[in-house]
């Protein structure tokens, strides 16, 4: 399978259509759990990845650093508009110390100053921080990648756990079968009570993996729970379990490992994420060289008056326009200092990055050479149960025939239910391999349409 998928600059969220389709499941209001959401009968996964999208912790987060960010960029943008300000002051004296009968005085004005020429320092900033919310942004979309493999993992987990317990149950009834033929044989004189006694511990045997099913079934779905960002709030929601749907199924699919390194390193929001920064740093490096050149600022006011108290004048006003430089023509070497902190932060930005395509290269890598070995071992359990299954068929006809013994009968349910078990677990790693191959590349979450909505802030 040739992966093509190209993300924009800016990562994209989750389209609306999918959320239109599904019931109200907001569970958190302002932070705070609603006490009146109820757990659902049923939650297929499309429920529960669409759930995660709204109230899994690490996600909420995430949206709130870029919330933060744009308030970075508001202020940092702020110099490069006009600045207005006011000032008043009134005062009064005792008449004993008044001068020409005036006891008081006041004083009004407004000034605007704008910045007309900083070295380049304001634009910078502006291009920096910028950069960096466009890595928040970017980093909201692999803190969603991340969540929703992890919900997927989380609900394989539960599927594949629910489906143990069908296994056990259905080896436990198979040995209480097995148990009543042998007492029925034995009570006709055919079997000695040596029999009976050994297909008693065999049952006996298969209950702890019965009950060790369950209690893991019932930890998966809090594990869910975690991930999904479930709170319990109210009593009813303490007991209730939904009724899981889905099975586990093998779909055979197909990685080009050649494409899904170039896809990945064109794709990974954390690998675009680095990219901005590299991008901010180098803005950096402007904003500190900015203080080898003088600044020139714009400001003009306009002045209400009453008169000081020795003066002439009753009252005055009028305005004022001017010009106002400052250049720090020996600083010390601190802009010297700066630039080169600037300079070392950009270098460590970008061997950051060249770590980070490594990192991906191997996560690639590894990502598929574990989907290859998931395929193999699922297309292998196939055969395995239908073979136990037969042999198992077989074992019990010989016993009927006399033919075979009751150790190869039970010997045989035992193989069945390891090969069914085995079959599970490959199901399990096959589909779990498959979403974070998709994972490792970049790719979204294949049930989440993307649409061309850059995320904004509530």
């Amino acid at each position: 399978m040739k992966i093509s998928l190209r993300l924009p600059n800016l990562i994209l969220f989750v389209g609306a259509s999918l959320l239109a389709t599904l019931p109200a499941r907001a569970q958190l209001n302002d932070g705070k759990p609603d006490p009146t959401f109820a757990i659902p009968e049923k939650l297929d996964l499309e429920y529960a990845l669409a759930f995660a999208l709204d109230n899994n912790f690490s996600i909420r987060q995430a949206k709130e650093r870029i919330r933060q960010q744009e308030g970075v960029v508001l202020e940092v943008r702020s110099k490069q508009i006009p600045h207005v300000g006011a000032t008043a002051g009134y005062q009064r004296n005792a008449d004993e110390i008044s001068i020409n009968g005036r006891d008081h005085a006041w004083s009004f004005d407004i000034t605007a100053r704008q910045v007309l020429f900083s070295g380049g320092g304001v634009s910078a900033g502006v291009k920096s921080q910028q950069l960096v919310l466009d890595a928040a942004t970017l980093a909201l979309q692999a803190v969603i990648n991340d969540a929703l493999l992890d919900v997927r993992v989380r609900f394989y987990t539960v599927l594949v756990s629910r489906e143990k317990i069908k296994v056990q149950e259905q080896n436990v009834e198979l040995l209480k079968r097995q148990l009543q033929d042998v007492k029925n044989r034995y009570e006709a004189g055919t079997v000695s009570n040596f029999e009976v006694l050994r297909a008693e511990v065999a049952l006996a045997n298969a209950q702890p993996a019965l009950i060790t099913a369950r209690n893991d079934f019932r930890l998966a779905i809090e594990t869910l729970r975690q991930t999904l960002g479930f709170v319990t709030v109210n009593d009813a929601n303490v007991a209730r379990t939904p009724e899981f749907l889905g099975t586990l199924e093998f779909k055979p699919a197909s990685f080009d490992l050649r494409t899904a390194l170039t896809e990945a390193r064109n794709q990974r929001p954390d690998l675009q994420r680095l990219e901005k920064l590299a991008a901010a740093a180098s803005e950096g490096v402007t904003i500190g060289r900015a203080g080898y050149y003088p600044n020139l600022s714009l400001y003009g006011a306009y002045d209400w008056r009453r008169a000081p108290l020795s003066s002439t004048k009753s009252s005055n006003d009028g305005w004022t326009v001017g010009l106002q430089s400052q250049w720090n023509i020996f600083d010390g070497r601190a802009t010297a200092g700066r630039v080169m902190q600037a300079k070392s932060f950009l270098e460590q930005t970008k061997l950051a990055l060249a770590e980070a395509q490594l990192a991906v290269d191997i996560d690639v890598r590894r990502a598929v050479s574990i989907f290859q070995q998931a395929t193999e071992l699922a297309e292998a359990s196939k055969k395995v149960v239908e073979q136990a299954e037969e042999s198992l068929r077989l074992a019990n006809a010989r016993f009927s025939a006399g033919t075979a013994t009751q150790l190869d009968v039970l010997q045989s349910q035992n193989e069945l239910t390891t090969a069914r078990l085995n079959q599970l677990q490959a199901y399990y790693s096959y589909n779990v391999s498959v979403a974070s191959a998709r994972r490792a590349i970049g790719l979204s979450d294949e049930m989440r349409p993307i649409k061309e909505l850059k995320y904004q802030s509530q």
